[in-house]
């Protein structure tokens, strides 16, 4: 074979090994980034009483806050809870304050148990809702404001 004729194959092959090696390249890093796509494209789940095999109703979502409280340290017991959202809200998970000083501030009172926006932010327990409305994450958030003002949900007797 001449000279030129050897030298197109040396090319070629060459151009056939760059591909190659550039293609498994592009086929590992393309491995991680899918990879990683598809895990922070995935939702965490969140605890509800459904999801924590609890009735969708005031006493399943107040069993349901004491397991996350148990498990965020948070005190509380089932009847601090019950008392204090027949007080604040009658049980009503969408229940909104929209006349008191909070409201007139711009900052309702919100959920089972009457938080303000910034208030249930700044409690807000890992593993719930940012929903206000949310059954358990407001109870969670509620209570673990009370705890950090007043020791525990169990001590509040009236509007905090």
């Amino acid at each position: 074979m001449s000279a030129p004729g050897q030298h197109r194959g040396s090319k070629t092959a060459r151009l056939a090994r760059k591909l190659a090696v550039a293609g498994t390249g592009v086929a590992v890093l393309a491995l991680p980034l899918i990879g990683a796509t598809s895990a922070s494209a995935a939702t965490p789940t969140v605890a509800t009483a459904s999801s924590l095999g609890y009735a969708d109703n005031l006493d399943g979502w107040i069993r349901a806050s004491l397991q996350v409280m148990a498990q965020h340290g948070i005190p509380g017991t089932y009847n601090g809870i019950h008392r204090n959202v027949i007080r604040e809200s009658s049980g009503n998970p969408y229940a909104i304050n929209n006349w008191d000083s909070n409201a007139a501030a711009g900052t309702p009172s919100k959920g089972l148990l009457q938080t303000i926006d910034p208030t249930f932010q700044a409690y807000h327990v890992a593993g719930t809702s940012w929903d206000p409305y949310d059954p358990v994450a407001n109870i969670v958030a509620a209570c673990n404001y009370a705890a950090a003002r007043y020791g525990s949900i169990d001590n509040v007797w009236g509007a905090y």
